[in-house]
């Protein structure tokens, strides 16, 4: 397990903060659909990666970021407990897909999702059943919270401050949960955004791969320039190709301070 120490993580619980990546690939997963290449053909489980999001938990507190359409085997694995908040960066399939294994959860109460405006608008599209007046027995009850770039707000001990990035020329969410700095599937972000990430240990961070150019994804190059603008202690790639390599080897290339995330791997903020 890595660690990653803080010493100002604005939680009251008793137990240290821990993020626990439940999957680091891309829309696509590892191993790929059809695809031959020895990364695809691996039998480390390093080299398994299902589709980005992760769980923040504090003695008090789980927020999941995201609910692609791997949710229900990421979360199988952890105990069933409730979730305080779902915080959704964008509408893509790949991040939102899972919204139905909510279901599960809502023994313990309506399910609060906090997101942009447009995405609140685009999941009563993708998931009318849910937001009738006269709902279907066993749908999951989503309460839609609307958020806006740089207006924090509370998960119990938890402050989250979104932040906005670009996914090509798509406006989408990044979030700072005190120390840890959470960004994924950004190509791009403002030069003032970096004020809202300044003094971060942690930050989590998108790089597809090596080379060849992407239209709306940070390659490592990227996110490593990223990465030293932001100056966190510790870094952790996520939502990568298969092009990225075999888990070790492409460890091996990184700087010390810079990790390649994997399915599972759990690291301790504060």
């Amino acid at each position: 397990m890595a660690n990653s120490s803080a010493s100002s993580f604005p939680y009251v619980g008793n137990e240290c903060p821990r993020l626990t990546f439940l999957g680091t690939g891309t829309s696509g997963g590892v191993p790929i659909l059809g695809c031959d290449c020895p990364v695809c053909r691996s039998k480390d489980p390093h080299d398994h990666r299902l589709r980005t999001s992760a769980l923040l938990e504090t003695g008090r507190t789980r927020i999941l970021i995201d609910a692609g359409p791997d949710l229900r085997q990421q979360l199988l694995p952890l105990p069933f407990a409730p979730l305080d908040a779902v915080l959704v960066t964008h509408i893509h399939y790949d991040h939102v897909g899972g919204m139905d294994d909510l279901r599960g959860f809502c023994v313990f109460g309506d399910q609060q999702i906090y997101a942009l405006p447009s995405v609140c608008e685009a999941l009563h599209q993708t998931m009318p059943y849910c937001f009738t007046r006269d709902l279907y027995p066993g749908v999951p009850r989503l309460n839609l919270h609307p958020i806006q770039p740089h207006k924090a707000f509370r998960v119990k001990d938890v402050e989250v401050m979104p932040i906005r990035v670009m996914h090509g020329k798509m406006p989408i969410l990044g979030f700072r949960l005190g120390n840890l700095a959470y960004i994924t599937d950004m190509k791009s972000c403002d030069e003032s955004e970096l004020a809202y990430l300044r003094g971060v240990d942690t930050l989590v961070v998108n790089a597809l791969r090596w080379d060849k150019p992407h239209h709306s994804h940070m390659l490592v190059a990227d996110a490593l320039e990223f990465i030293r603008q932001v100056n966190p202690r510790v870094a952790y790639l996520v939502h990568v190709t298969h092009r990225i390599g075999h888990h070790d080897e492409a460890e091996a290339r990184l700087p010390e301070n810079v990790h390649l995330a994997y399915d599972g791997l759990q690291i301790e903020i504060g």
